[in-house]
Formats: C-alpha cells, sequence, structure tokens
C-alpha cells in the first residue's frame, strides 16, 4: 500500500526533504499533493536512515509544506512505449505535446534503461549514409557509433542535426531506419524550426521528437535524454529498426546537473561542475551500440555547444573521451559563408576504417579520404604563408595547394542544408578536386587506384609540371 507523508520539513530550489520515511528506493517517484489539489512530481536522490531527499520536477514556488502530501509511488520513471510513437512530437518527460492522443503502451520501460553485458556487445561495422560529404568522405559513420558534434553559439548546428535526421540511410538494406530526436533547454523558436522542418520534409512519419523547452523546469531536463534513448531502445531491440539518436544541446543537459548539485551543496568539480559529470554522460553515451544476435542497432549524435567556442572545457572534454570521434564546426569557415561550417582536419570518426571499403563504400576511398586530409592541410598551411608573406612568394605548387584548399571548401565543404548526395557523388567529387594538383603529388594513393579513377582531363597534362 502506498503510503502518504506529511513530514516535509524543507524546500531548497528543486530539491525537498522528507523525515520519517520508510521503504524507500532510490529513484523512486514522488508525488506531491498540495491542500488546493494540485500535484507536483518529482523523485527520490538520496536516502540516508529515515530522511529522503527528493528532487522535484516542477518549479517550487508557491509550494505550501505544512499543508502538503509527499506519496512515494514505489516505482522509477517509465515511458510508455508503442510503434505509435513514430511521428509523435512529446514534452521531456514523455506526455504527448502535439495535440494528439496519449500512446497506448505496449510495455513501459524505465528510462535509465537496462544494464548490458559487454560481451553482448557486437562492434560497429556498417556504413551509414548522411548525405553530408565531408562526414561521409572524411568522417565516416558507422552504425552503432557515437558521434558528438561540437559547435559554438551562435553556429548552425540546428541545420546540421535536421539535415541529418532527414538523410541519414543505411545502405543496401530493407531495415528499416528511424531517428529519435530530443531537444534540451532549446528556445521555443528553435523548438518550432525543429518540428516544422520534420513536418515540412515528411522526415517526422519516421521520427519520435522528445523537446523539452527552455523556460521548461531545468530538472525536465535531466530525463528528456533518457526519455529518448528508451524510446530508441525499444524501436531498435524489440522492433528490430536502425535508430539514430540526435540529442541537442548536451550543454544544457550539464548546466541542469550543476544547479542540481549546487543544490545538494556538494563538493564542486571542474568548472563548478559535479564530480561525476563524466560517469553520468557515459551512462547515457554508452547505450549506444549493436548486439549480438539483434537485427536493430542505435547510432548517437549528441550535440553541444562549446562555451566560449573553448574544446578544452569539461563538457566537450569528457564528451570526446567517452565518444568515438567528434564533428568539430567552425566559427571561421561560419563567417566565410561555408554551409555547413564544419572543419575536416581537427574532425574524427575513431571507428570510420571499419565502415569504408569495398562492398561497404567503394575500394578507392581510404586512400582518397588521407589523400584529401593532406592535401587540405598543406594547402592551408600555405595560405597563411600567403598572408603573412605575400602569394609571391609562393611556389608554384603551394598556390596549387591553396587552390585546392580553396576549390575542397566551397565545393566539397559547403554543400548547402538541403543537398543530400550519395557516397558515390562524394567520392567522384574528391577525384575531381585532387585532378588540381599534379598527380606525382597524389603520394598517398595506389597507382592502380588512380589509373582506374583519377579523371583524364586534367590531370595528364600537369603530370610533369613539378619535379
Amino acid at each position: 500500500m502506498l503510503k502518504e507523508y506529511r513530514t516535509i520539513k524543507e524546500v531548497v530550489g528543486p530539491l525537498m526533504l522528507v523525515e520519517q520515511v520508510s521503504g524507500v528506493a532510490y529513484n523512486e517517484l514522488v508525488e506531491i499533493r498540495q491542500e488546493s489539489g494540485e500535484i507536483r512530481r518529482g523523485k527520490v536522490l538520496e536516502i540516508e536512515g529515515d530522511k529522503a531527499l527528493v528532487q522535484l520536477f516542477e518549479p517550487s514556488h508557491g509550494l505550501r509544506i505544512d499543508n502538503s502530501a509527499a506519496r512515494f509511488l514505489g516505482r522509477g520513471i517509465e515511458l510508455s512505449v508503442s510503434m505509435e510513437m513514430l511521428g509523435r512530437v512529446f514534452d521531456g518527460m514523455g506526455v504527448p505535446k502535439d495535440g494528439g492522443p496519449a500512446v497506448i503502451p505496449e510495455k513501459r520501460m524505465d528510462i535509465n534503461g537496462e544494464p548490458l553485458n559487454p560481451a553482448a556487445r557486437d562492434y560497429p561495422s556498417e556504413f551509414i549514409q548522411t548525405g553530408i560529404s565531408v562526414i561521409d568522405g572524411l568522417n565516416t559513420l558507422v552504425r552503432g557509433q557515437k558521434l558528438p558534434v561540437f559547435s559554438g553559439s551562435g553556429l548552425p548546428h540546428a541545420q546540421l542535426a535536421t539535415q541529418i535526421a532527414r538523410q541519414a540511410k543505411v545502405l543496401g538494406q530493407d531495415s528499416k531506419f528511424a531517428v529519435v530526436f530530443a531537444a534540451i533547454g532549446i528556445t521555443f523558436e528553435e523548438a518550432d524550426y525543429f518540428i516544422s522542418d520534420f513536418r515540412r520534409t515528411g522526415a517526422i512519419e519516421r521520427a519520435v521528437l522528445f523537446m523539452n523547452l527552455a523556460n521548461d523546469p531545468a530538472i525536465e531536463r535531466i530525463s528528456t535524454p533518457r526519455m529518448a534513448l528508451t524510446a530508441a531502445e525499444y524501436l531498435a531491440y524489440e522492433k528490430d529498426m536502425h535508430v539514430l539518436v540526435i540529442m541537442t544541446d548536451m550543454t544544457n543537459y550539464a548546466e541542469a546537473l550543476r544547479e542540481v548539485s549546487a543544490a545538494r551543496k556538494e563538493v564542486p568539480g571542474r568548472r563548478g561542475y559535479p564530480g561525476y559529470l563524466y560517469t553520468d554522460l557515459a551512462s547515457m553515451y554508452e547505450r549506444a551500440g549493436r548486439i549480438i544476435g539483434k537485427e536493430g542497432s542505435i547510432t548517437q549524435i549528441p550535440i553541444l555547444t562549446m562555451p566560449e567556442d573553448d574544446k578544452t572545457h569539461p563538457i566537450p572534454d569528457l564528451t570526446g573521451y567517452i565518444t568515438e570521434g567528434q564533428i568539430i564546426l567552425s566559427r571561421e569557415l561560419h563567417r566565410k559563408g561555408i554551409a555547413p561550417p564544419i572543419d575536416a582536419l581537427p574532425s574524427l570518426s575513431r571507428l570510420k576504417d571499419k565502415g569504408i571499403g569495398a562492398g561497404k563504400t567503394r575500394k578507392d576511398h581510404a586512400d582518397t579520404m588521407n589523400q584529401l586530409f593532406a592535401a587540405y592541410s598543406r594547402g592551408k598551411d600555405a595560405r597563411e604563408l600567403a598572408v603573412i608573406l605575400g602569394e609571391a612568394s609562393l611556389t608554384d605548387l603551394d598556390k596549387k595547394f591553396a587552390a585546392f584548399a580553396e576549390a575542397f571548401e566551397k565545393r566539397y565543404v559547403s554543400q548547402g542544408y538541403d543537398t543530400d548526395r550519395s557516397i558515390e557523388e562524394t567520392l567522384d567529387l574528391g577525384w575531381d578536386l585532387l585532378t588540381i594538383l599534379p598527380r606525382n603529388e597524389l603520394k598517398r594513393i595506389r597507382d592502380s587506384l588512380l589509373d582506374e579513377f583519377l579523371p583524364e582531363d586534367k590531370s595528364h597534362g600537369e603530370k610533369g609540371e613539378e619535379g
């Protein structure tokens, strides 16, 4: 039988202390009923003897503790899941906010997920096509991978997120593909942009959206990504779908953690964030992957804005440790009008080698990728040199590399937010750009591949130019 306690002693920010409790468990849901009949919700954060510390989901202002009663429900936060979720918009607690009916649940799942035996994990190895050249060609996304996007304030990560959600697909398979989109602490304008873009393009038909707005309680932010991942686990492991989870913005999530930590008067870690930020982030990021014997998979793209564009900040720093690479957006490229402004050189996908090559993308993929990286790096150096010493100081070869860097940014990286390039188009474009350089400078590509793929028109005329 559920007990009701009228022993609420104090409320500090989002936290509430209830005394003289018994049989209460960590993470248990709590209902706080006021005299007016209004019900607020929370969960148990800590238990010490007969005292329970409750974290409120709603704001605590106007809560009168002398005539309120706390009721412990004996279960954790659960999400009602069914296939009806596809095409729906929910708030951060899993309540529909698109005006449609409540989801008739096939089952209820704990939002913290179930422990996964590491031995049951399968290695990510299948290519996911996002339609974005700089990701597909150079920092390939693999099914079951977690690949974060490091952005900065004011950079167009929202457009990039919707583009990936719209265009992503697993090639050569008939398997069902779904997108779970979690927006954490975003503005109303951003939320409206996401929802209307999904509806405009029809992508909402295969998507589940969880929207937590900036004016929603900060505490709801802690649940939102877990709600999204629970929906993803259901679709992937129960319904055999390939699920892409996009979470934006993880910085708002970490700020909510910091708020709760400060209210609990915990000793802060780096820059005021709690010492357990790493383990907390890991408990979410590690819910990506593939399981042996299961058809479905979860691929994660968490998006975070780096405070002051600082990638040594705790949130991007710890995220980079846990995840398998990073896509970094550049303010410099954004100023130049490059869209999406992805900085290819510091970006990285640690599992790209597993998802490319013959039978997955094309046999020339690895070589061209290495060559494009090398040529772009050298071209950027040449451009910087020209800024300092003037263009006249560059050799003919350096000028070619500088021209390559310029063409690479304008044609390869900058493709707009509506262009969906197949992997063949991306690879062919890479080859086309490499014709700017003399053939004998393409040292990272095997001769057999050069003979097969290098376009004839420009390259042969330049073979012997630079000795």
